[in-house]
Formats: C-alpha cells, sequence, structure tokens
C-alpha cells in the first residue's frame, strides 16, 4: 500500500485585499496554489465585511464560490443578483463579468476556488468599481 505523505506548507498571513479591487474591508487567506508542473488549482478563504464585495472581474476559467458563513450577493453582469447562504455553491462560467460580496447587514465568508490561466496574469480581468446603486439593486 503506496503510504500518503504530507507536505506542510508554511502558514501565509492574512492580507486584506486591495481597494482598487474591493470596496469595504475584505481579507484573503491562501488555502492551496499551484505547486508542480501542471498544477492550476488556487483556493482561498475570502471574509467580506457586511457590505464589502469585488468590484466587477471576470475569470478566465471561470470560478467556483462556496458560502462557508453569513449572507452572500453574487450577480452576474445583466443577471439578477442572487442571496446564497452557508452549505451552497456557486459556479461563474469563464469569462463571464461578475462580482460577489456580502449582503449589507451580514458579514460573509466563502471560499473561492479557480485554475489559473496559460498566462498566470490573465486569470482575473478586474474592472470598474460595482455602484452603490448597483450593489442595492
Amino acid at each position: 500500500m503506496k503510504e500518503y505523505t504530507v507536505d506542510v506548507v508554511s502558514r501565509v498571513p492574512t492580507t486584506k485585499n486591495p481597494p482598487e479591487q474591493f470596496t469595504g474591508d475584505v481579507w484573503l487567506d491562501p488555502i492551496a496554489s499551484p505547486r508542480e508542473a501542471g498544477q492550476r488549482m488556487v483556493v482561498a478563504k475570502v471574509r467580506f465585511a457586511p457590505g464589502a464585495r469585488t468590484a466587477w472581474h471576470s475569470h478566465a476559467l471561470g470560478q467556483t464560490l462556496h458560502i462557508t458563513q453569513g449572507v452572500a450577493w453574487v450577480q452576474s453582469r445583466g443577471g439578477t443578483k442572487v442571496e446564497a447562504y452557508p452549505g451552497q455553491t456557486l459556479y461563474c462560467p469563464p469569462g463571464e463579468e461578475h462580482w460577489h460580496g456580502a449582503s449589507a447587514d451580514s458579514f460573509m465568508e466563502h471560499l473561492a476556488m479557480l485554475d489559473t490561466a496559460d498566462h498566470p496574469p490573465a486569470t482575473t480581468t478586474w474592472l470598474e468599481h460595482v455602484t452603490d446603486e448597483e450593489y442595492l439593486s
């Protein structure tokens, strides 16, 4: 029987996400990233204060969000805003412009999962901020 090995990764400090890409207070804890040739998976725990949200953005290879705490708001450009709760998983297809964040009155935490693009800087394309009107609509 093959023995399972564990490669302990050093703890990476929590970082506050940049205001150029987020509105409000948002913190990120990396969980997994590519470690060997051919790997693409990136996973992070992201925590949003009430009212905090991403800017509009898209992902070259799509993104999966798994809500772990609080109330999430997620919207694709031109679509209806969706409210999601702990235990729910949402998927945004490749290239689809969207935003996600906490509801106005609740903290929210999700696991963000995506694959890096062949050209890593093209993995996420950041766009303009979500306006208060868009957020509250």
